[in-house]
């Protein structure tokens, strides 16, 4: 080749072998004829590999810096020279491929299990104030039998006369590229490097069974619906006896009978009679609190299960009344509060005492017959976005 090495993959004389890789990974993904269809793209690749196979070898390289032929002689060419194989195009391509295929070995039997997920449906006062249950879970646990090892009694795995217990078989190929040699995982032992001649009857040779068992799990106080609690090394036992994973437990709220949660604020609704709302009036609400005392009362005489509720006189239909501190606590501290909406009830029915008696409170206000107050409808983004720009 008449052109310097060193020019075809853009290096300097003193470039060591990590700027060499990086240089023929680059030059490679741009001219692989199955990146670049171009005859002469081919034509490049077969030069910087050349070149790559001669810089990347320490002794070719040194017979080349000081002008004598890195081949020794032979025939040289693409593919020609000893030691150059398809490792080092998957190493370009891939960062290691089958090059780091061949330093990883068999693979382990013993490997971690999967994480497990359980819903749990909690009350609204549960969620809140935390609570201490006791679950059911269906996930693959040791096999006591054989401790995970997934051998019958006195018996043990054996290496693998097809891969020698490497775990790994070499295919070799003849192409234009030259010898392409790969490494695959063996057959015979599924990549493991040994067999086991006599499995486990109870798991299989898995190392581990299915089973159902009673878990005890602390729900937070504050948690939400979707909130996860995570329990660890309580989820699926891995093949051959491997660490456990994690088992995650789901939480959903049931609906309440009287609140309604947005974040840590519950909201409720009171319905008054309207002249209750006209003269005020003090009513005695629950509070969540109330759900949590057993038969025998609240074990806290400070725990307050009702609070008072002061209707002011005149009080709107649709009012809220927001009381600090009643709502649900926070999983990392406060606690939100409690909005009460006031609707305002209109009787529907009324006798000919009551009839007479509205009439003339009516009257002593004037209000036989109303006009009614027209307010002007409320602007839209756009109208108010118009409205600014005029002014």
């Amino acid at each position: 080749m008449s052109q310097d090495l060193y020019e075809l993959l853009g290096v300097a004389r003193d470039a060591d072998g990590d700027a060499i890789k990086k240089a023929y990974r680059r030059l490679a993904r741009q001219y692989h004829p199955d990146v670049n269809p171009d005859p002469e793209a081919q034509e490049r690749f077969k030069e910087i590999s050349l070149a790559y196979e001669v810089l990347s070898d320490p002794n070719k390289r040194a017979s080349y810096d000081r002008g004598g032929d890195p081949f020794g002689g032979a025939a040289g060419g693409f593919g020609q020279g000893a030691g150059f194989s398809f490792t080092d195009i998957m190493d370009a391509f891939f960062g290691g491929g089958a090059g780091a295929s061949a330093g990883r070995g068999p693979r382990p039997r013993e490997r971690r299990g999967q994480d497990a997920l359980i819903r749990l449906e909690v009350t609204l006062a549960e969620a809140a104030f935390g609570v201490t249950r006791e679950l059911k879970v269906d996930t693959a646990v040791l096999c006591t039998t054989c401790r995970g090892e997934g051998t019958a009694a006195g018996t043990h795995p054996i290496p693998c006369e097809t891969c020698h217990g490497a775990g790994e078989v070499a295919h070799v190929q003849r192409s234009f590229l030259g010898e392409i040699r790969t490494l695959r995982p063996c057959a015979a032992c599924r990549g493991f490097g040994s067999i086991i001649p006599e499995p486990c009857r109870e798991c299989s040779g898995d190392g581990r069974v299915r089973s159902r068992r009673t878990l005890t799990v602390k729900i937070p106080a504050g948690v939400d619906t979707g909130t996860r609690v995570q329990l660890a090394g309580e989820g699926e036992v891995g093949p051959g006896g491997g660490p456990a994973g994690d088992l995650y437990v789901e939480i959903t709220i049931a609906p309440h009978a009287t609140f309604t949660r947005h974040a840590n604020d519950l909201h409720c609704t009171v319905t008054l009679p309207m002249t209750a709302a006209a003269l005020g009036t003090t009513l005695t609400l629950p509070t969540l609190e109330a759900d949590v005392v057993g038969e025998d009362g609240p074990a806290d005489p400070e725990l307050k299960t009702t609070f008072e509720l002061e209707v002011r006189p005149g009080t709107q239909s649709g009012a809220d009344r927001i009381l600090r501190g009643l709502g649900v606590p926070g999983l990392r501290g406060g606690r939100g509060d409690l909005v009460v909406t006031i609707i305002v009830e209109t009787p529907t029915k009324l006798d000919a005492r009551q009839e007479e008696l509205l009439r003339e409170l009516a009257a002593i206000r004037e209000e036989e017959a109303p006009s009614g107050q027209v307010r002007p409808g409320q602007k839209g983004v756009f109208g108010r976005l118009r409205d600014a720009f005029n002014h």
